[in-house]
């Protein structure tokens, strides 16, 4: 079984025993969350699609690990006039696996 599901702002397709990154999730490790923004779901030869999500379908997930991403450099420059800026940022990221697909 395969899901398109939402999280952060971004889409991720998943199946069963996947282990992906996504933006922060609120948990601990090892926290059980179910998530009901499922936009669709494909099942061997049958797909079934929201308009936007699905109405009763949700993922359930452990959370694994919460930890910050790879440094992002953001570099402003302006030749001849003596202007550089330099800025760093890590986003927080939760690994999380997908546990069940119910739809």
């Amino acid at each position: 079984m395969l899901a398109v599901l939402k999280t952060g702002g971004k889409q991720y397709i998943v199946k069963e025993g996947d282990v992906i990154d996504v933006e922060k999730i609120e948990g601990k490790e090892g926290d059980k969350i179910k998530l009901g923004e499922v936009l669709l779901i494909a099942d061997k030869d049958k797909i079934n699609i929201g308009g936007p999500f699905i109405k009763g379908a949700e993922v359930e997930l452990e959370i694994k690990n919460q930890f910050k991403d790879k440094k992002v450099e953001i570099v402003k420059f302006k030749r001849k006039k003596g202007y550089k800026r330099k800025k760093g940022h890590r986003q927080m990221k939760t690994k999380i696996e997908i546990k069940k697909i119910k739809g």
